[in-house]
């Protein structure tokens, strides 16, 4: 990924925090097959390792999971809200032209498949993670042994430890604080939630005053 130092977030703590929140990923690999992506709902352990580890697991049936051991390094990929930026938002300016303001964050490493009992641990893990808050909080708990075996058997589980993170943040951080006030002034009149969050991601790091 492309990070112009103005963008650039080298801060692991920071970048673990965006990948907590986004945590549906796209894995992406190139093997025997070729590339190939799935679409995959995570669980991070940020003390795995010097830079964390990525839990998650697929259905058997998807071919993907086939080659990741031999894949090398693979890649997950963690999109934050994105949004236009239109160069009205601006100091009249009438060389300024559009762009896109986004944050996502990119983690590489190797997969190491896990036997039953880590399968295991890792879906209880992601339930209750996921179920957190909820007023009635489902649990695996609510199945026969039986029916577990049975999902158990349907899904392969793996593990990344990561051994590279790279994160960006584009957010207006290379205009003027009269700009990008007018890009957040601009953002949060539009009628939709991307453009409001960025608006707020610039709130929180740009401080433009």
């Amino acid at each position: 990924m492309y990070t112009p130092r103005a963008f650039r977030d080298s801060d692991v703590a920071s970048m673990h925090a965006f990948i907590t929140e986004h945590s549906f990923a796209l894995l992406v690999s190139a093997g025997a097959s070729g590339l190939q992506a799935t679409h995959l709902p995570v669980v991070l352990d940020p003390v795995r390792g010097q830079r964390g580890a990525i839990m998650a697991h697929m259905a058997r049936a998807n071919p993907h999971w086939r080659d990741l051991e031999q894949a090398g390094e693979v890649l997950w990929v963690f999109r934050g809200p994105h949004a236009y930026i239109s160069p009205s938002f601006y100091e009249p300016d009438h060389n300024s032209v559009p762009t896109w303001n986004y944050a996502a964050v990119h983690a590489y490493g190797r997969v190491r498949m896990t036997d039953e009992a880590s399968l295991r641990a890792h879906l209880d893990s992601m339930v209750t993670r996921y179920e957190r808050g909820r007023p009635a909080p489902w649990s695996t708990a609510k199945l026969s042994e039986e029916r577990i075996g049975n999902l158990l058997r349907g899904v392969v589980g793996f593990e990344v430890e990561i051994t590279r993170l790279i994160g960006k943040r584009k957010l207006s951080q290379n205009r003027s604080p009269a700009d990008q006030r007018g890009v957040i002034a601009g953002l949060e009149e539009a009628d939709d939630a991307d453009s409001a969050a960025v608006g707020k991601l610039m709130r929180e790091l740009n401080n433009p005053g």
